[in-house]
C-alpha cells in the first residue's frame, strides 16, 4: 500500500470516505430525519404521556369497583396502538426495524377473556412504561436538538443576515448581554462577526453527532420496550433452530441411506451373486469359480472402503482419539487440491461441537474439490474467548455467498449445501459467514460455542 493511501490522500480510500462523511454530515438526509424525529417526538410524547397517566390513574382509582378493570385493559390497548405508531416512526425516520411484540394470549372468547389477556400481557405493560418514561426524555432531547440546530445555523449564517439589525432596529448587531445603558456586548465588528460565524460552523458540524447520540437512546427505548421480549425471541429462535436441526438430521439420514443403497448394499448383492455362481461352478469349472471368487474379493475390498468412508464422514475414530488437528489433517490429505491445516486450540471443545466443526470442514472441502476450481485451500481452527472459530479459504472462482442463505435452500437438497450447513450451525447458537465475491475466492467462517 502506498504512503498516500495510508494517509487517506487518495480519493476513494476509506479515510477519504470518512472525511467526506464528516464534512457532509450537517447536510445528510440522516441528520435531518433524526432532527425531524426528535421534533415530532415531543408533541407525540406529551400526548402519549397525558393519556396514559390519566387513564392509568382512573383505572387504578376505580379498581375498588369492577369498572377499573376494563379501563385498565382499554388503556393497555391504547398504549399498544401508540407503540405501533412509534415503531413505524422509528422505521421511517431512524431506519430501525423492530418486530411487533407477541400478541396477548386469549384462551377463551368474550370480553372477560380479552380483559384478562390484556392485563396479563407483559408486552402491554412495557408499552405503558414506554409512554411514561419516554416523555421526560423527549422533552430533554427536543430542547437540546432545537438549541443546537437553531443556534448553530443562526451563527454560521450570521454574516449573511447581521445587516438586518442595524437596518431595521436601533442595535448595531446581535446583542449577547447587557450590563447597563451603553455597556451591551454586540456582534457588530468584522472580528466579532467572524468569530461568531466560526463558532456557529463548529456547532453545525457537532450537531449531527449530538442528534445521533440522542436518537440512540430513542432506538434503545423502542427496541427494548416496544418489541418482543427477549424470552419470546429466544423461544422463537429455538423453535426455528429445532426445525432446522430436524430437517438437517433427516437430510443426513437420507444421504446415508442413499449411499448405503447405491454403494455398499449394491456391491454386497453383486458379491452374493458372484459367490453363488462360484459355488455352482466349483465342481465343473474350478478355474471359472476361482475367477468369480477373485472378483468377489475385489468387491469386498471396495465395499469395505466405501463403508469406511461413510463411517469416517459420520464421526471418524481419529477425531475421537486424537482430536481436530489429526482428523482435519486426514481430511485435507484426501482433498483434490493442496490444503494447509492450522489448528491452534488450548484444549478440546465439547464432543458435539468438535464433531460439528469436523463435518463443517468436510463439507466445505468437498465444495472446494467439486465446485470452486481452486488451486489451493486453507483450514484454520482457533479459539476466541468462548467460541470455536473454523475458517476455510480457497483461491477459486467464488460466487458461493448466495448458497448460504437458508431461504435459498428450501428446494431439494437444501440440507446438504451451505444452507443446510448454516442451519445446522445455527441450531447450536453458531454463525456461518460466507464471503465469496465472483472471481475473488471464497472464505467461509463458522463460529461455534466452545462448551468444553
Amino acid at each position: 500500500m502506498a504512503i498516500g493511501e495510508r494517509l487517506g490522500g487518495v480519493p476513494g480510500t476509506p479515510f477519504a470516505g470518512r472525511r467526506r462523511g464528516v464534512l457532509g454530515a450537517p447536510f445528510a438526509g440522516r441528520t435531518w430525519r433524526e432532527f425531524g424525529h426528535l421534533m415530532i417526538g415531543f408533541p407525540l410524547a406529551a400526548l402519549y404521556f397525558s393519556l396514559t397517566v390519566a387513564m392509568l390513574s382512573v383505572g387504578a382509582g376505580l379498581l375498588v369497583t369492577f369498572v377499573g378493570v376494563p379501563v385498565l385493559a382499554v388503556t393497555l390497548g391504547v398504549c399498544r396502538g401508540f407503540g405501533t405508531l412509534e415503531r413505524t416512526r422509528a422505521r421511517l425516520l431512524l431506519g430501525l426495524e423492530v418486530a411487533a411484540p407477541e400478541p396477548a394470549v386469549r384462551r377463551r372468547r368474550g370480553a372477560a377473556a380479552w380483559m384478562g389477556a390484556m392485563l396479563k400481557s407483559g408486552a402491554n405493560w412495557r408499552h405503558a412504561l414506554y409512554m411514561i418514561v419516554h416523555f421526560p426524555w423527549a422533552v430533554f432531547s427536543f430542547t437540546v436538538a432545537i438549541t443546537f440546530m437553531t443556534y448553530g445555523w443562526a451563527m454560521a449564517l450570521y454574516p449573511a443576515w447581521h445587516w438586518v439589525l442595524p437596518t431595521f432596529t436601533d442595535q448595531p448587531g446581535l446583542q449577547l448581554y447587557d450590563d447597563g445603558p451603553g455597556d451591551g456586548f454586540y456582534l457588530d465588528t468584522p472580528y466579532r462577526i467572524a468569530v461568531a460565524c466560526l463558532i456557529g460552523v463548529l456547532v453545525v458540524f457537532v450537531t449531527p453527532w449530538v442528534l445521533r447520540a440522542l436518537t440512540t437512546v430513542d432506538r434503545v427505548l423502542v427496541a427494548g420496550l416496544l418489541g418482543p421480549s427477549r424470552l419470546v425471541t429466544r423461544v422463537t429462535e429455538l423453535e426455528s433452530d429445532r426445525g432446522a436441526a430436524a430437517d438437517t438430521a433427516a437430510a443426513d439420514l437420507r444421504r446415508i441411506e442413499r449411499e448405503l443403497h447405491d454403494g455398499a448394499q449394491a456391491r454386497l448383492v453383486n458379491l452374493a451373486m458372484d459367490l453363488g455362481l462360484a459355488k455352482a461352478a466349483l465342481a465343473r469349472d474350478p478355474q471359472a469359480a476361482a475367477r468369480l471368487v477373485d472378483e468377489a474379493h475385489g468387491e469386498v475390498k471396495i465395499a469395505l472402503r466405501e463403508l469406511r468412508d461413510l463411517a469416517r464422514g459420520i464421526h471418524p475414530a481419529v477425531l475421537t482419539d486424537r482430536g481436530l488437528d489429526a482428523a482435519l489433517s486426514a481430511v485435507a490429505a484426501r482433498c483434490a487440491v493442496p490444503v494447509t491445516v492450522r489448528v491452534d486450540l488450548p484444549g478440546r471443545p465439547a464432543p458435539a461441537i468438535e464433531g460439528l466443526a469436523y463435518v463443517t470442514v468436510v463439507e466445505l472441502l468437498e465444495n472446494v474439490s467439486r465446485h470452486a476450481g481452486a488451486r489451493s485451500a486453507g483450514v484454520d481452527v482457533w479459539r476466541a474467548d468462548d467460541r470455536l472459530m473454523v475458517q476455510v479459504t480457497d483461491d477459486g472462482r467464488g460466487g458461493a455467498a448466495a448458497a448460504a442463505d437458508p431461504a435459498a435452500g428450501a428446494g431439494p437438497g437444501a440440507g446438504t449445501g451451505l444452507a443446510g450447513l448454516a442451519g445446522r450451525i445455527g441450531a447450536v447458537d453458531g454463525v456461518l459467514d460466507v464471503r465469496s465475491p465472483v472471481g475473488g475466492g471464497t472464505r467461509v467462517t463458522a463460529e461455534l460455542p466452545w462448551r468444553g
